[in-house]
């Protein structure tokens, strides 16, 4: 099968996701997904867990992030490479910096920004 899930929550997703992330990547393993993406809201928390995982399965993994802009869109973005994980990285520093400690605000013109 050939299938990838692009889209997945882990418990590090507050009262979203009930899964750690390394059961996510053994679940998608055993039914042998060709890929699985991480997409934690506004975090990359899980993402050593993940990938210890899947590298110990062979499982291709995708790291990315899910968020909830100021103008009321919700997006996902997938990191392609090392340079996308780092604008990643930096877009969800902003995001937290932004705001009270345990939120996020995200806009728009940040995601224009992004490389």
């Amino acid at each position: 099968m050939n299938y990838a899930e692009l889209h997945s929550v882990s418990n590090f997703s507050f009262l979203r996701g009930a899964s750690h992330p390394e059961e996510l990547v053994e679940t998608a393993s055993a039914l042998n997904y060709q890929s699985l993406a991480i997409t934690d809201e506004c975090s990359l928390a899980g993402a050593v867990k993940a990938h210890q995982k899947a590298k110990e399965l062979g499982l291709h993994l995708i790291l990315g992030a899910e968020f909830l802009l100021e103008e009321k869109i919700r997006i996902v973005l997938l990191a392609k490479n090392r340079q996308s994980y780092g604008d990643l990285c930096q877009l969800i520093s902003k995001a937290r910096q932004r705001a009270k400690k345990g939120t996020y605000t995200a806009k728009k013109n940040d995601i224009e920004q992004l490389g």
